[in-house]
């Protein structure tokens, strides 16, 4: 029979292969993934280069693109600013005229009106009617002020 020493020395022997076995096998799946990750770095770099390639070509053009909506921007200020100069100056060329044409206007209204009011006929119309004269217009803006004169008091008052 075996001693306890000559025991022992099987048991930690059998031990130490069992633990090499073990540490040969986690080795080998090391080794494996080691490989297959060599492989997937080699793949990926390849996939990677033209990939970036295009990225840089897309920034590009996009770049380029963007260039050219600036310049249609810069574009659409300069032809806006001078939409406003153009408004302006047509504004001050229209506006001139047609205020004075107005002035004018409100003018030979305003002598007729006291034309009429001095006693002078009304003018009949195209088809023989009387036309409202200035007399009749003072008589209606009294009435329209007397209607209006309590009102007015009611609001000078706070009451409206």
């Amino acid at each position: 029979m075996l001693t306890a020493g000559e025991l022992a020395g099987l048991v930690i022997a059998i031990f130490w292969v069992v633990l090499v076995c073990f540490l040969v096998v986690v080795l080998v799946r090391l080794a494996r993934l080691l490989t297959e990750t060599r492989r997937s770095l080699a793949e990926l770099s390849e996939r990677i280069a033209p990939l970036l390639d295009d990225m840089s070509q897309t920034v590009s053009e996009t770049n380029r693109r963007l260039a050219a909506a600036e310049e249609i921007t810069d574009n659409m200020r300069d032809v806006s600013g001078n939409m406003v100069r153009i408004t302006g100056v047509a504004s001050t060329l229209v506006a001139g005229p047609v205020l004075k044409i107005s002035a004018f206007r409100d003018g030979i209204r305003l002598a007729l009106a006291r034309r009429g009011a001095r006693g002078v006929p009304a003018r009949r119309t195209a088809r023989g009617g009387r036309r409202t004269g200035p007399r009749t217009a003072d008589r209606i803006n009294e009435r329209h002020a007397a209607e209006r004169a309590p009102e007015r008091r009611a609001i000078g008052r706070g009451r409206g």
